[in-house]
């Protein structure tokens, strides 16, 4: 095992990862812009390096910097978290050449991955139902004839990209021109590469991800699967595990070709196969992301494990200890994720001040979280407050502890959506398990009128 680990990350999963290493006896640095210089990771961490400005391209996305931090603290590993460079496959490649550790996937996965068109030629090889649309990155007037040949609404995706970030939906010609440079631009900024490719809008749609954990000796298992259907913008804000939704049959085979496209692909660590699961219990494949997922507490409440810690393991070259027949999911768990935006104008970002924040140490409840206020919430950088996660011996009662820790959370001085949160679990709908991946938008829509 290594001994000292390096976090490429910001907010409340760096903290999670310096939490998780410090339990291993690992030694941590953080890394921070301008506008993180007193956030909880500095404090946490045993070593804090500054790696520039407040913008993402001059600080968390400078590989140059981080290696030049990694180096100048010796540190010996890096964790790149979720998002930013966690799927850059050049990141990953600097680290092998420089002799660090990236905890995560080889260069090699990580370009197949990365580039989210090839998997789906991958997934096809594998025997995998595929969303149509485009395999290959296209400029405008392909993707047009290709809008043409499958039929609107279509999806933008940014190739490199994942999180809902570079995403678009275009329901006819005149709208996808538009998307395709909002959505260039957007993944150009987060992923530094603007790849677009194309897929049908299914209707309808539940959005299912299962959780792979392979080492490097051949061992693949999975930790079931998480529901992610309650986006706004193509992410997430609600999860829940298990999916109400999927029959045993459709688990069991969603869970069996995520495994088979993950050993096709060479995956080692951790790694995600995305679904989309229609009406009729159809599922198509849709993308892999060979990371951390911001989810991923749900499936540690279900299945009882600490996935940032075997991802620690497995990248210091340890093998796989637990067998699948280790893994099984015991009672429910519900993720709301705060965010500072106003879902009454759109889920607008609402960055700013905040003065207080406090939450009750309940049964069956975590909060994930880097706030410490008073603070500001800069600008710059996604919204994510905190994550609160609940855990229930059975569905109802994970939704009313929810409920019950979302009322008892204190906020002053900052919009959020704490609130539309727990209307969100009072529904009528989320109740009886009915929605889909346009639900959540169209739920804030009505409360608006």
């Amino acid at each position: 095992m290594f001994t000292k680990l390096l976090i490429a990350n910001r907010g409340e999963i760096a903290v999670r990862i310096i939490r998780a290493a410090h339990q291993m006896g690992i030694h941590t640095v953080a890394v921070y812009s301008d506008a993180d210089k007193d956030s909880m990771p500095v404090l946490l961490a045993d070593e804090a390096v500054h790696i520039g400005a407040s913008a993402l391209a001059e600080s968390y996305l400078s590989m140059d910097a981080i290696f030049e931090a990694a180096s100048k603290t010796g540190a010996e590993a890096i964790h790149p978290g979720y998002g930013l460079l966690s799927e850059n496959a050049l990141f990953s490649k600097g680290c092998k050449e420089r002799g660090l550790v990236f905890v995560g996937p080889s260069p090699e996965v990580l370009a197949i991955c990365g580039q989210k068109a090839e998997t789906r030629k991958k997934a096809r090889l594998c025997g995998l139902p595929v969303v149509p649309g485009s395999d290959d990155v296209l400029d405008k007037s392909q993707l047009l004839e290709i809008a043409e040949q499958i039929g609107y609404p279509v999806l933008l995706k940014a190739s490199a990209g994942g999180g809902g970030i570079g995403m678009g939906l275009a329901k006819n010609a005149r709208a996808l021109e538009k998307e395709w440079d909002r959505c260039q631009s957007r993944a150009e900024r987060a992923f530094g590469c603007g790849a677009i490719y194309l897929e049908a809008a299914l209707p309808s749609v539940r959005h299912i991800e299962i959780q792979v954990i392979s080492d490097g000796y051949g061992n693949y298992i999975h930790a079931f699967e998480r529901e992610c259907s309650l986006q706004r913008r193509h992410q997430k804000v609600v999860e829940e595990s298990p999916s109400p939704h999927l029959s045993p049959d459709l688990r069991r085979q969603l869970c069996d070709w995520s495994l088979s496209l993950c050993q096709s692909i060479g995956l080692v660590g951790l790694g995600t196969v995305e679904f989309l699961v229609d009406a009729q219990n159809h599922a198509y494949f849709i993308e892999v992301n060979p990371r951390l997922q911001v989810e991923h507490g749900i499936t540690e409440a279900v299945c009882g494990v600490d996935l940032v810690a075997l991802q620690l393991q497995m990248a210091a070259g340890e093998p796989l200890r637990l067998k699948q027949g280790d893994l099984v999911q015991k009672g429910s768990a519900i993720e709301c994720r705060l965010y500072a935006e106003d879902p009454m104008t759109g889920f607008l970002p609402k960055p700013g001040y905040l003065e207080h924040f406090s939450y009750a140490s309940e049964e069956g409840i975590r909060v994930d979280t880097a706030l410490q206020a008073p603070q500001e919430i800069p600008p710059f950088y996604d919204p994510l407050l905190a994550k609160l996660i609940a855990w229930g011996k059975d569905r109802e009662e994970a939704r009313l502890r929810a409920i019950h820790a979302l009322k008892a959370l204190q906020f002053k001085g900052l919009k959020q959506n704490q609130e539309f949160l727990i209307q969100v679990l009072q529904a009528d709908d989320f109740v009886s398990d009915q929605y889909n991946t346009q639900w959540l938008e169209a739920f804030a829509q009505s409360l608006r009128e």
